[in-house]
């Protein structure tokens, strides 16, 4: 059971890229002048280098054809992307005035999260080891972080007043656009010649994404201690927000599955609208984050909820996956 358990864990993300982005947190607090903005590295342009080859290469990897195949479902679609950019969000502002235990600044990780897209791997992952609906998840997770690109700033346009954030909708959609929706259009018009040639060594681009997302990690927590941003904080408030995210995991969990349950969808699609609904895309949130919160010691407070989160949708969702696997066995 244990060894089951730990490679169903490496293969949704419990694994060295994980602990990379530990060690690219310690390494930032051991020598945060090396990341930071005074450091002599030009760290923002190979990030944004690196962005754009993130995005280019996922859009290589979205099939049009099977997108579109996909549109059939309808129903599945609806209800994974309403809980993600809808459910979700209204679930956390309506909360939010209630979690007094949580600090202001806090708070506004746990909103940015709320609004951020479905994660595309692991949620695939689990519910293809759950014995869901694979064709469904693939759709879905693909889509939402297509949508994620405008709807994630739309809803931070909505919710910065009440969140104390600064930000302009239309300069960051379209700093957005250039740096993330270009790249992936690129890469989907390339995806007919360019596929086929790299089709053999796919799975190594996952090392392209990881590496850029533990830069970004590195030099933002650099910036945060270089200023000693946590310096006010204990770590039992980290607790706190670590139950908190967890909490509120298991809350959106149930509500999909009661709305599934009424609904009427059978077990597969059941599955699917679980994983990828209750899913959010660490990828996404420190790549859109990166423009919407161009300083990087909030963006350090802001990005310790969205970890927090998915260390444990991982955790949760594995578990909670292998369980239903034997179920349908």
């Amino acid at each position: 059971m244990i060894g089951k358990l730990a490679n169903i864990l490496s293969k949704v993300g419990i694994n060295g890229f994980l602990f990379g982005l530990l060690a690219a947190i310690f390494f930032a607090w051991l020598f945060p002048f090396a990341g930071s903005n005074q450091s002599p590295v030009p760290w923002k342009p190979i990030i944004n280098v690196g962005i754009g080859l993130v995005f280019f290469f996922y859009g290589v990897k979205l099939n049009p054809s099977e997108l579109k195949s996909g549109l059939s479902n309808w129903k599945l679609h609806v209800l994974i992307q309403a809980a993600t950019f809808l459910l979700f969000p209204l679930l956390v502002l309506l909360l939010s005035s209630s979690m007094t235990w949580i600090d202001k600044d806090f708070k506004i990780g746990i909103t940015y999260l709320s609004v951020l897209p479905s994660t595309v791997s692991a949620s695939v992952v689990m519910v293809s080891i759950a014995g869901g609906n694979i064709p469904g998840a693939i759709f879905n997770a693909s889509i939402s972080s297509l949508l994620g690109i405008i709807i994630t700033p739309a809803w931070m346009g909505v919710l910065a007043g009440s969140a104390d954030i600064q930000m302009e909708y239309l300069p960051t959609l379209l700093e957005l656009s250039v740096k993330v929706l270009l790249p992936v259009v690129l890469g989907v018009v390339s995806h007919s010649w360019l596929y086929p040639k790299i089709s053999k060594h796919i799975r190594h681009l996952k090392y392209v994404d990881q590496t850029v997302i533990m830069i970004i990690v590195f030099t933002t927590f650099s910036q945060s201690f270089s200023q000693q941003v946590f310096s006010p904080y204990k770590i039992s408030l980290l607790l706190e927000v670590g139950a908190t995210m967890l909490a509120l995991f298991f809350l959106v969990w149930f509500l999909i599955y009661l709305l599934c349950r009424i609904l009427g969808f059978s077990w597969q699609d059941k599955v699917t609208a679980l994983f990828c609904g209750s899913k959010k895309s660490l990828v996404q949130g420190v790549v859109i984050g990166k423009v919407i919160f161009p300083d990087p010691a909030l963006f350090g407070i802001v990005l310790l909820p969205v970890m927090l989160y998915h260390i444990q949708q991982l955790i949760a969702g594995s578990i909670i996956a292998s369980r239903m696997a034997k179920k349908a066995e």
